[in-house]
């Protein structure tokens, strides 16, 4: 197997991750009716664009970097690190919620620990994670050209 075919897969999964929270989160809000907080949004902000840049890399046959994927995951993560610590009562939150549902306001509890910060977490996480493997299969952090 050589280093596209690599790439390819690792942009499938990427798609398979950023197509899951994207597609999770809207399930939550648009069909459990399950209100979004405003660090839910700020992490949709980043998740959603993963989704779409990785879709239209593989309808293109573009594999020349990961870039887009690790800067827009890179900050997801510190959103969704900062919900996290707020959610679980490890730091106090410094501006409180001003409208809508407040982010510490438990909506799922799936076996007793997993909540919809948790996965965005997860998600973002699988995404830099897919992001490094490829910069280190590729050789370059900023891309390669495509070779066949």
């Amino acid at each position: 197997m050589n280093k596209i075919d690599k790439i390819y897969i690792l942009k499938f999964l990427l798609l398979v991750v950023s197509g899951v929270a994207t597609f999770g989160s809207l399930y939550f809000s648009e069909i459990s009716k399950l209100p979004p907080c405003s660090l839910c949004w700020y992490q949709r902000l980043f998740m959603f664009p993963i989704f779409l840049i990785t879709l239209l890399q593989i309808i293109r046959d573009d594999f020349e970097d990961l870039y887009f994927q690790f800067v827009f995951g890179s900050v997801g993560l510190v959103v969704a690190s900062y919900h996290n610590l707020l959610y679980y009562n490890f730091i106090e939150n410094i501006v409180p919620c001003s409208q809508g549902v407040s982010c510490t306001s438990k909506q799922i509890d799936w076996f007793g620990f997993v909540t919809i910060p948790l996965l965005s977490l997860i998600a973002f996480v699988l995404i830099l994670a897919l992001c490094i493997i490829g910069f280190f299969l590729k050789g370059s952090y900023f891309g390669t050209k495509k070779t066949t």
